[in-house]
């Protein structure tokens, strides 16, 4: 039987490890076969022409299939999710599975082997499809290896369609600047994707994109063990550079009428195909029987995957006075190098910090300064640093990851989205959202942060109202488990004052994921006000007193999570409610309340206010006043809404 944890001591493989690996290779191929013959589906060309690479990394790598989840193990991250048949063949194989569960219910409804490799199934480290963003998840992977003190060998196998992508550039480079020298990609260099050859679609040179990054490469014959392995052993023995090994190979491997033929990249035979495929193997047709077992279906279940557990200490939140004139960036900057110290005091867990060109402006210098080596600087390279920060994150490091909010929620939502797939413990921190940007312009004015978070089932989104408060939310999200996006402006502010004029989001005060808080009592109209529009909202409770109108002010920080409790009360209670958000008002705090209104079948008067389009260049209060935003625009519409 296949084992794995061989490692690479000998520089060649024996004539009986040859001969082992070139049987199960055979067999394999015949399973990636039955799997998407009996789905009618899936990807069997790569999954053949990438055989032998995953055969000899699987085998090679120090991994336990009784324990795939060791902290010391190696890395194998598959970036051609597409290619899972070959990938679950070599797995089930080797024990981390039931081989017999994966190949009758490959992409049956209910079943964990899905189309795509998936991170709940186990020795997958990283679910993918998504191609180009595997490079960075192994960079990711190396990294925290390195912080937890680790010295793991960390396998990618990627396709070259994919590099055709901006990503896989991003991340080399990466690799390259930090000495990532224990990452080695393996290329399917089978010269096909789904509309025809690559040098049709979109020629390239491949090898020579990474030598100019500062990689080794090597190029070998893909099929021919002894070569593959040759060059996984020299990259293995060599630490001055990451290695790329391009894999010539033949899609469609070992079949004939598949080889070479573009049209197997996504396409499955016939039975009448499959039995002639597999009579070229030299293996019998147990089509029959496979399908019994599929029309059963899957008995098979994986454990839920946990975040990792973390050792924090997020030391004492502090607290900026009446007085102290400052911007919610460097309460999270603060708050950021306090939990660092604090951390390292304690001998806790290892913190990262990634960072896009924008330290000095995001507030992640401080933490720069003291952190040397555990800030990784991507440069102007957001793709890479938002995968690279996700796939570090499910590592025993704490993971902060901060960017204007452009390019930190907008422009990375892809990658974020598979970092929820793979159930990261991400702490997404981006500044310069909304109209709060000002002068920089529409292309800067993030209006949409709320609303793109919220298609991510798996984070937590946190929009802090002031510099206390963000203090304390860092802290709360440095120790709690799974992802949050924190979002926040530009400009400078004074803290909101409770009634007596002391800091309201100090002392005694504690951040609840989900609370709303009431800053200011009234029993005319409420007004439900996101993040820093708290201050605007208080302003305009002041104003309508003088008037004697009551109005309520409910801070609202978490808009994933609504305080339906609070929303009820301000309804039965001042009968009218309103929104105010530095946001497009369609997909933020009003819809969110709005929906939270219809389905909890609250009665109230109710009105959104919010950004409706692109602002132009200008100060924030211009832009807010030009859009309806300010004090005195939310005074009157709280007026009219009572009045109405």
């Amino acid at each position: 039987m296949l084992k794995t944890g061989l490692g690479f001591d000998e520089p060649r493989l024996t004539d009986a490890e040859i001969a082992e690996l070139e049987e199960a290779a055979c067999l394999c191929r015949r399973d990636v076969l039955t799997m998407t013959t009996l789905a009618t589906c899936g990807h069997p060309g790569g999954s053949m022409s990438s055989m032998e690479m995953y055969l000899l990394a699987w085998t090679r790598a120090n991994l336990d299939p009784k324990d795939p989840a060791s902290p010391a193990r190696d890395y194998i991250n598959v970036s051609h999710g597409h290619t899972s048949p070959g990938v679950y063949a070599v797995l089930g194989r080797l024990g981390f599975f039931d081989l017999e569960q994966a190949v009758a219910t490959f992409r049956l409804a209910g079943s964990p082997f899905e189309g795509h490799v998936e991170r709940d199934v186990p020795g997958i480290e990283w679910s993918s499809g998504n191609l180009g963003q595997g490079l960075s998840a192994a960079c990711g992977f190396a990294l925290g290896s390195r912080l937890l003190g680790h010295s793991a060998q960390v396998f990618c196998v990627m396709s070259d369609g994919e590099q055709q992508k901006g990503q896989p550039s991003e991340a080399r480079r990466l690799a390259a600047k930090y000495g990532l020298n224990n990452v080695t990609v393996l290329l399917d260099l089978n010269g096909i994707q789904i509309s025809g050859h690559t040098v049709d679609v979109m020629p390239q040179e491949i090898g020579a994109g990474y030598e100019a990054d500062g990689w080794r490469v090597l190029s070998v014959d893909g099929h021919d063990l002894q070569s593959v392995y040759g060059a996984m052993y020299k990259a293995v023995h060599d630490s001055t550079a990451p290695y790329c090994i391009l894999c010539r190979t033949l899609i469609g491997k070992g079949v004939s009428f598949m080889e070479d033929v573009p049209a197997y990249h996504g396409k499955a035979l016939s039975a009448e195909q499959y039995a002639q495929a597999v009579s070229e193997l030299g293996l019998p047709d147990e089509l029959p029987k496979w399908k019994r077992l599929r029309d059963a279906g899957s008995a098979v279940t994986f454990p839920p995957l946990e975040h990792p557990k973390l050792r924090v200490d997020v030391g004492t939140p502090r607290t900026y006075g009446p007085d102290d004139k400052t911007d919610n960036r460097s309460g999270y900057g603060n708050a950021l190098s306090d939990v660092a110290e604090a951390t390292a005091a304690a001998k806790g867990s290892p913190i990262a910090v990634l960072d896009c060109d924008l330290a000095s402006s995001v507030k992640t210098d401080g933490f720069a300064k003291k952190f040397a080596d555990n800030f990784i600087q991507c440069g102007v390279a957001e793709h890479n640093a938002a995968t690279t920060a996700g796939a570090l994150s499910t590592t025993e490091v704490l993971t902060f990851f901060s960017d204007f909010g452009v390019f930190g929620f907008d422009e990375t939502y892809n990658q974020h989205r598979l970092s929820d797939i793979n159930h990261a413990n991400l702490k997404l921190v981006c500044t310069h959202c909304g109209l709060d940007v000002g002068e920089d312009g529409k292309t800067h004015q993030c209006i949409d942060y709320v609303g793109t978070m919220l298609n991510l089932p798996g984070f937590g989104v946190i929009i802090p109202a002031d510099p206390n408060q963000t203090d304390r939310a860092v802290r709360y999200i440095a120790a709690a488990p799974g992802s949050f996006a924190m979002a926040m402006g530009r400009s400078k502010m004074l803290p909101v004052l409770g009634d007596d004029g002391s800091p309201f989001f100090a002392g005694d005060y504690e951040f609840v994921y989900g609370r709303m808080d009431k800053v200011r009592e009234g029993r005319d109209a409420t007004v439900i006000a996101l993040g820093a529009m708290l201050s605007r909202a208080v302003e305009a409770h002041e104003k309508l007193l003088l008037e004697g109108v009551g109005l309520r002010v409910l801070s609202c920080s978490c808009p994933a999570k609504l305080d339906v409790s609070a929303i009820r009360a301000a309804a039965e209670e001042t009968g009218a409610i309103i929104t105010y958000e530095d946001h497009i008002v369609t997909t933020g705090l009003g819809a969110a309340v709005a929906t939270a209104v219809a389905e909890g079948g609250i009665a109230a008067k109710f009105a959104r206010l919010g950004v409706r389009r692109y602002a132009s260049s200008g100060t924030p209060d211009a832009l807010y006043a030009e859009h309806g935003l300010s004090p005195e625009h939310l005074a009157d519409a709280v007026k009219a809404l009572v009045s109405a």
